[in-house]
């Protein structure tokens, strides 16, 4: 049974969120790989690989069942490094009000998501953030976002920061908060742990929330069995 060298290569990665941000579902191979979209071969590798480090079990159904997802999310937050795997563009506003730009922000209709710190600020309030983060889908987007926020490329740190994704898989299951695109909680616990300037502080933060939710929909709903599932590997 083939498996995969590393869980949290980005490509793998995607399968992490499709099991960390859908708690107590049990899954087919098949359905994972349809909900990450990536090669049912791949899932299989990356499954197999969950199954033997004791990140999952198989239920009696069949079913990949996470069930240890806090030591599994936490593993993943401490490998990834945001300021080293994406491509960052550098821009200035103007606007002295971080409310004021998330107002503008919220009127932008192109493919972006918010993450660390100023992800953080409106998902779970903890740190005032000195700069706006957020992921970015291609070059169309990023001109539309910079012209609706009248932002300035500037050669030093700037105020507003596109961040070009090491894997489109981070706008998986992003939320919206006051009309402002966010990523996922677990996209953003995993993006704030080894950020500097408070991020393990506001990511403990992320993860009491994420910790709440699990909880809640762990022991308040039966599993849900994946349609499919008799065709999983």
């Amino acid at each position: 049974m083939r498996n995969a060298k590393n869980i949290f290569e980005p490509k793998a990665s995607r399968i992490l969120r499709c099991l960390l941000i859908n708690p107590g579902v049990a899954w087919s191979v098949r359905g994972i790989a349809d909900e990450a979209q990536v090669s049912v071969g791949f899932t299989h590798a990356v499954s197999v690989s969950l199954l033997e480090q004791g990140y999952a079990v198989r239920n009696e159904g069949n079913g990949i069942e996470l069930v240890n997802p806090i030591r599994l999310l936490e593993r993943w937050a401490s490998y990834h490094q945001f300021l080293h795997e994406n491509r960052f563009e550098e821009y200035y506003t103007f606007e002295n009000s971080m409310e004021k730009t998330m107002e503008r922000l919220g009127k932008v209709s192109s493919r972006y998501a918010l993450t660390t710190l100023s992800g953080a600020y409106l998902v779970s309030p903890y740190v005032r953030p000195t700069i706006v983060e957020m992921y970015v889908g291609d070059e169309r987007h990023v001109q539309d976002i910079v012209g609706s926020l009248e932002l300035k490329p500037t050669v030093g740190n700037g105020n507003v920061r596109l961040v070009h994704p090491y894997d489109e898989g981070v706008f998986y299951k992003a939320q919206d908060v006051d009309g402002v695109t966010v990523v996922s909680d677990v996209q953003l616990y995993v993006d704030l742990v080894n950020y500097p300037s408070r991020g393990e502080e506001a990511a403990r933060s992320i993860l009491e929330k994420i910790k709440g939710v699990w909880s809640a929909s762990l022991l308040g709903e039966a599993v849900i069995v994946r349609q499919g599932l008799d065709r999983g590997f």
